[in-house]
């Protein structure tokens, strides 16, 4: 069992977002992700209904590098402009080619509003 790394991320309002995440095996070896999706939300509070933004490996938000091991978050600047919350959760979540899912990283999340606008 894997215990989830907790982060804390801001997304700044108008500009492109980026993130790489590695994971790593108990010997400091990348881990294999190959065949592997992987998919993230952000809700305003755990129990909250309302999904305020997703990332999966399908809408191509969420990059995985293979062998490297590497987790890639990407949102554009264009996606990263509207966003009008302060703060909330999220958790990220590998599923493997077998079936099973891993929750590798989760923690806090918050929006740095824009000031300069075109």
């Amino acid at each position: 069992m894997t215990t989830p790394a907790k982060l804390k991320l801001t997304i700044y309002q108008g500009a492109t977002f980026r993130r790489r995440l590695q994971w790593l095996q108990p010997d400091r070896t990348p881990m294999d992700l190959s065949g592997c999706t992987a998919r993230m939300q952000v809700r305003a509070e755990v129990e909250s209904p309302a999904v305020l933004l997703t990332l999966t490996t399908e809408d191509g938000r969420i990059a995985l590098g293979g062998t490297a091991g590497t987790i890639d978050l990407i949102v554009s600047d264009g996606d990263t402009a509207p966003l009008a919350w302060g703060c909330g959760v999220w958790d990220l979540e590998i599923a493997h080619p077998g079936g099973d899912v891993t929750r590798l990283a989760q923690g806090s999340i918050s929006v740095s509003p824009e000031v300069t606008r075109v």
